[in-house]
């Protein structure tokens, strides 16, 4: 199958979305399909067989996209549905894959060039604009809705990262062919003794508790409560270091500055954004792996990669966490600063309580965020586009 992918983003960046996307072609690669991505000038290319990448022109002063909606990704996606219609009217595809935003013109473009239409919804468009501080516009956030509604209402089939989001997609359509897909661990963090060892004696860890933070430096992602949560627990507890890992070089500088007025910048160590491969060197390495989210309902995608890891967690009790992991796999306590500094001090008091909540976090990562079952979910929602036709005579049932 020939399918044309349509993602508003910057490919590849290692953050939310873009990893997603990056996971959906290794999928369907593996899957035997053949995938034109078209996606904006901004990311690094990637190589995966049957993969080309088609971009966008380049526009001079945009050079990077924060993370949610903005007034850049206007101009951005005019052009991401040019593109599209220059590779539809050169190239015969049997399915448009779109991604979020993009799924608002591909409804048409799906009905002007009869295509089957595959919506992959990783939010709910208007959920984030009152997420990130456009609640008070609502003529902005109707607008969206409505959108979201046309797209969920006419595509032929449907893909959600979360039980939240596959509920309001039934609420909207529930005739519609819909897919649960979750997303997988991100690479390997497996790590052998003597990396590990050299990587903590580079990093200054040896003989410290190592508290690990991976991933952006959003203000809904509670970095700085954290950095308030170590600064109140090293008094106590000084052989407890915190590496971030992660961040732009401005949010970087900003959450450096928190750490020196809070008395602890020696003792926390900034990473910057790394490879997925050194980054999942310092998860496992870990003693704790952290998530301090203080709003918001999508699944961090770090978790899943957090429990590949096998080590204990500490999140906050929020539906975004507690839609993948319970009291089994993590620690979850209230976004607060006493919330967050009576977990850490709670896991580095009880040896015990880290070793059950690393072994069974382990084990659910094996057990359902598998490659196989990623690849039987994908190839499902596939076949789904074409439905077998129902036998003459025979009824339709409904489950």
């Amino acid at each position: 199958m020939k399918i044309l992918m349509i993602a508003p983003q910057p490919f590849f960046e290692p953050r939310g979305t873009p990893i997603s996307v990056y996971q959906r072609l290794s999928g369907l690669s593996k899957l035997g399909h053949t995938i034109d991505l078209a996606t904006y000038h901004l990311g690094r290319d990637v190589q995966l067989p049957g993969v080309r990448i088609f971009r966008t022109p380049r526009i001079p002063f945009i050079k990077a996209i924060k993370v949610g909606p903005s007034w850049q990704k206007v101009p951005l996606d005019i052009l991401l549905c040019l593109k599209a219609i220059l590779m539809l009217l050169r190239n015969q595809y049997d399915v448009i894959h779109s991604h979020e935003e993009a799924g608002f013109f591909s409804v048409w473009l799906a009905r002007i060039f009869r295509k089957k239409h595959l919506y992959d919804m990783h939010s709910s468009l208007p959920r984030q604009l009152v997420n990130f501080r456009f609640g008070d516009n609502r003529l902005l956030i109707g607008i969206f809705a409505t959108l979201e509604r046309g797209v969920i209402n006419t595509c032929d089939a449907l893909i959600t990262i979360g039980p939240d989001l596959e509920a309001h997609a039934r609420k909207i359509n529930p005739h519609v062919p819909e897919k649960m897909i979750e997303n997988l661990p991100l690479g390997e963090v497996e790590g052998d003794d003597e990396t590990i060892r050299r990587l903590r004696e580079r990093a200054g860890l040896e003989g410290k508790f190592a508290i690990v933070y991976t991933g952006t430096f959003e203000k809904y992602q509670g970095v700085d409560l954290l950095i308030g949560s170590y600064a109140q627990l090293h008094h106590h507890y000084p052989q407890a270091a915190l590496i971030l890992v992660g961040g732009k070089p401005d949010q970087v500088r900003e959450m450096e500055q928190l750490a020196e007025v809070s008395g602890v910048k020696g003792d926390v160590l900034f990473t910057g954004t790394l490879p997925v491969e050194e980054a999942n060197q310092y998860l496992a390495l870990a003693d704790v792996l952290v998530s301090p989210r203080i709003e918001g309902t999508s699944v961090p995608l770090k978790i899943y990669t957090f429990l590949k890891a096998g080590k204990p967690i500490l999140a906050t009790n929020l539906s975004a966490h507690t839609t993948v992991l319970d009291l089994n796999t993590a620690l979850l306590v209230e976004p607060t600063l006493e919330g967050f500094v009576s977990g850490l001090t709670r896991l580095i008091e009880d040896e015990d309580l880290r070793r059950r909540l690393g072994e069974n976090s382990r084990r659910l990562a094996e057990e359902r965020y598998s490659e196989a079952s990623y690849l039987k979910k994908l190839e499902d929602i596939y076949q789904a586009l074409w439905p077998a036709p129902t036998p003459v005579g025979e009824e339709i049932k409904t489950v």
